[in-house]
């Protein structure tokens, strides 16, 4: 924190009698009246957010883990097909990482910088890679009528160009509504939560470090015939400015001479709510992305009744929109590759956070005594039995 004295330079300046500094009374300490907040951006959002703060960090977590656990189903002209290059193509997208830590990669990639980017390599016989492209690399490039066109990626020296209308580049962006090419990232619109909640820790810590001793004012009370000097009120500006500002200092004992008092004037940390103002942050945090906070841990919260209605308000709300909104567009970059008619979706009934709708969903079906057989496996997502190439055997 800034000290702003009550006087403004420019005016002492141009005033000489206002450069007579003899103070009487009070020596008072003035903070800054705005806040300043952090730097979004990929790299300023994974190191405030991400990698500083808890909340966020388990909410990128939660979010991207639950994501990717979550199979695709390949489907060609309406049937399932258990075997497909497609299938096999994402089960092992390159060499060394599997379907879940790709998916994982790229769903935390869009929740935190609101893009996410995939590159395909074609490889000899056929077989492909895909591979994540990290967003702080990425640049998108627009052509003469201001479509993206391609992908600019630069790692260190090395640039090279992907093209998006050829299948070797996709580009996945969150809804930015003053930007027609990036996304606009969850943890972006929480900033201001992100901030309150990573300065009253560091503010904590800073009191902590220093006995816990809040701020205050110098009140001086000169005796008869006394007062300040103009090099003594110098100096103890200048103490009070580098050593006793900033979160990092709170709390410093002063060494007083004679005539000065310490008052304290600060808040204490029961005065200022810090446990309440972090769990208010963190509500918000969860909020901007989506996942109940009762999930998280954080008390105060009791808006669904039990943790698996809370379960699944997070899966139907935020797990399974993300991941639907992924399977498509997959189908429509890959499909071109193999087929027209394949398309990707969700498996639903691999979901252990939607097993009770299930079980509800099928107790229903059962009980309806005017479907037969084949209407209420359709009914629930699977194919009748009399046809070939079952969903289920």
């Amino acid at each position: 924190m800034a000290l702003h004295w009550p006087w403004r330079w420019g005016a002492a300046n141009a005033n000489p009698q206002l450069q007579q500094k003899t103070a009487q009374g009070l020596v008072a300490l003035q903070f800054d009246s705005q806040a300043r907040w952090s730097q979004g951006g990929y790299a300023g959002l994974s190191r405030q957010g991400f990698m500083r703060n808890p909340v966020a960090y388990r909410c990128v977590r939660q979010l991207a883990e639950a994501a990717a656990a979550i199979p695709w189903l390949v489907y060609e002209d309406d049937r399932e097909m258990t075997r497909h290059p497609l299938a096999e193509l994402l089960e092992r997208p390159h060499r060394g990482v599997d379907r879940s830590s790709f998916f994982e990669t790229l769903y935390g990639h869009m929740l935190i910088s609101g893009n996410a980017y995939v590159e395909r390599l074609q490889a000899a016989g056929g077989a492909g890679e895909l591979h994540v492209l990290r967003p702080d690399r990425v640049r998108i490039v627009a052509d003469e009528n201001g479509w993206p066109a391609a992908l600019d990626y630069q790692a260190g020296a090395r640039k090279r160009s992907i093209p998006l209308d050829e299948g070797r580049g996709l580009h996945l962006r969150l809804f930015h509504p003053l930007d027609d090419h990036y996304g606009f990232a969850p943890l972006e619109a929480a900033l201001m939560a992100l901030d309150i909640h990573n300065a009253a820790g560091s503010w904590n810590k800073a009191l902590l470090d220093n006995s816990a001793r809040p701020s205050g004012a110098l009140v001086y009370a000169p005796g008869e015939g006394r007062s300040l000097s103009e090099d003594q009120f110098d100096r103890l500006k200048t103490e009070l400015e580098e050593g006793y500002s900033g979160a990092a200092k709170a709390g410093r004992p002063l060494l007083l001479e004679g005539g000065l008092d310490w008052k304290s004037m600060g808040l204490s940390p029961l005065d200022m709510d810090f446990i309440a103002a972090k769990n208010t942050a963190s509500r918000e945090i969860a909020l901007a992305f989506g996942v109940p906070p009762m999930l998280l841990g954080i008390p105060g919260d009791n808006t669904y009744a039990n943790y698996a209605e809370a379960n699944r308000a997070f899966y139907r709300l935020s797990v399974i929109p993300l991941v639907t909104r992924t399977s498509k567009a997959f189908s429509q970059w890959l499909g071109r590759s193999f087929g027209a008619a394949v398309r990707l979706e969700p498996d639903l009934d691999r979901v252990e956070g939607l097993s009770q709708e299930r079980e509800a969903l099928w107790q229903r079906m059962a009980a309806a005594d005017f479907l037969d057989e084949d209407e209420k496996r359709e009914a629930v997502g699977y194919s009748p039995r009399a046809k070939p190439n079952d969903r289920r055997p």
